[in-house]
């Protein structure tokens, strides 16, 4: 079923595995984008509990943004999430980290890409969104590429206990919390240290087997870090493993894996400079390895005719 709301359709899909609802964001067709060859989609994952259109709008921003460049995307409700039907369990992010969503993105990656006549799929996940789509990746031959905000690889919990909710608070407020905050941080860096490269109790020990699977067969990833306290750019903050440098690290020499840090934001890319940042890093690794072939072409048209006068 489609539903026009400008350059924008609402449509369900049904094809294969559970009915859920998305948004399909038309390309720009200004210009030859890709003649008569099929072009890559980009499909967009639900992070965590929120509907697809993200914080603020953050998905519906960049999904007309990735469009406007030539590039269909699609923003979908997994089962249980959004305009979607179905039954979430209690404990949604142990569902999720276990792989809960793998089979039906992987399933609406390959409705999609017959349905709208696509090359293949980039499939985009946020946080909890990130992992069911490094899972579902490894599951679905339509999958050309990924696209990961800030991607996680351990066990987190749901909810944090009240008593570290209150230390956290304590340590924020005061001279002598900050500085006991610094003392056990450095407390746990030692720790971490002695550890050596042992993963931590905390590892999710099955997304890092799929990731060393996936990545080193070459398929184009795109990984993009939000700043964290206590860490300086990318890199992990103090006391805690780093989990980003040992997936690069196991990766492997054929691997593409792009790693961009996003500075001004927070967790949720949300405000103005993370937006910025994703959608200029995205669209930068989209046209490197999926570049459209007739703006390819005029490219390279206009330099010869450049450089004919």
């Amino acid at each position: 079923m489609l539903q026009a709301i400008e350059s924008r359709e609402l449509i369900t899909l049904d094809r294969f595995g559970p009915v859920v609802q998305g948004t399909y964001h038309r390309p720009n067709d200004g210009d030859s984008a890709s003649g008569n060859k099929k072009r890559i989609g980009v499909l967009f994952l639900n992070s965590l509990s929120l509907p697809r259109a993200a914080t603020g709008d953050s998905s519906v921003y960049w999904a007309d943004r990735f469009a406007a460049s030539g590039y269909p995307c699609f923003r979908i409700d997994l089962p249980g999430l959004g305009d979607s039907d179905g039954e979430l369990p209690q404990d949604l992010l142990g569902f999720i980290n276990s792989g809960g969503f793998e089979s039906a993105a992987a399933q609406k990656a390959r409705e999609i890409a017959e349905t709208f006549n696509l090359s293949g799929v980039i499939l985009l996940g946020h946080c909890a969104g990130a992992v069911s789509a490094l899972l579902a990746a490894a599951k679905c031959r339509e999958c050309k590429g990924l696209i990961l905000l800030d991607v996680y690889f351990h066990l987190p919990q749901a909810v944090r206990p009240a008593i570290r909710r209150k230390m956290s608070d304590w340590a924020l407020k005061c001279r002598l919390g900050r500085l006991a905050s610094n003392v056990y941080h450095q407390l746990r860096e030692i720790r971490l240290r002695m550890r050596g490269n042992r993963l931590p109790e905390n590892a999710n020990f099955p997304l890092i087997k799929c990731w060393k699977e996936l990545a080193p067969t070459g398929l184009p990833i795109l990984i993009l870090k939000a700043p964290a306290r206590r860490a300086m750019g990318a890199k992990a903050r103090t006391g805690e493993f780093d989990y980003l440098e040992h997936v690069l690290k196991i990766a492997g020499p054929r691997s593409q894996v792009t790693v961009k840090f996003a500075e001004g934001t927070d967790h949720s890319f949300a405000n103005r400079l993370g937006r910025k940042a994703v959608e200029q890093h995205t669209e930068d690794w989209l046209k490197s390895n999926f570049p459209l072939i007739g703006r390819r072409l005029s490219s390279e048209l206009a330099t010869l005719e450049s450089s004919g006068d």
